[in-house]
């Protein structure tokens, strides 16, 4: 794999409604969260030749996060950050990703919380 040739590709501020808490309000009504993932893969075949199916494909990956985050429920939001990344690694050839997903007016005087994980498959 070439250094020069290793992409990332960023799915930013992907806006989404779940239902993500513990509180009975939280429970009872979906709430917004914005999920952004940052994807890791070597591009090499796909730079060379200029072809879209040795490209990872982002679209598949955003709408699998979609359907799981919008058809689910979570207490935590390190759950949901949790199985977004799952999500995000499941192509093979995604060699590291971060998955970031903020939950909007969660605290009183701030903007949102958000929660942070990565993985990679360098490590065993």
């Amino acid at each position: 794999m070439s250094d020069a040739n290793t992409a990332t590709i960023r799915i930013k501020n992907l806006r989404l409604r779940t239902f993500v808490g513990i509180k009975e309000e939280e429970i009872n009504n979906r709430q917004d969260v914005v999920i952004n993932v940052r994807l890791v893969y070597d591009a090499d075949l796909a730079i060379r030749n200029n072809d879209i199916e040795a490209a990872l494909n982002y679209r598949t990956i955003t709408k699998n996060i979609i359907a799981h985050v919008e058809g689910n429920r979570f207490a935590l939001l390190e759950r949901m950050t949790r199985e977004v990344l799952d999500l995000a690694m499941a192509p093979e050839a995604v060699l590291e990703a971060e998955a970031e997903i903020d939950k909007p007016h969660a605290l009183r005087f701030s903007d949102s919380v958000s929660v942070a994980l990565r993985a990679n498959r360098y490590s065993s």
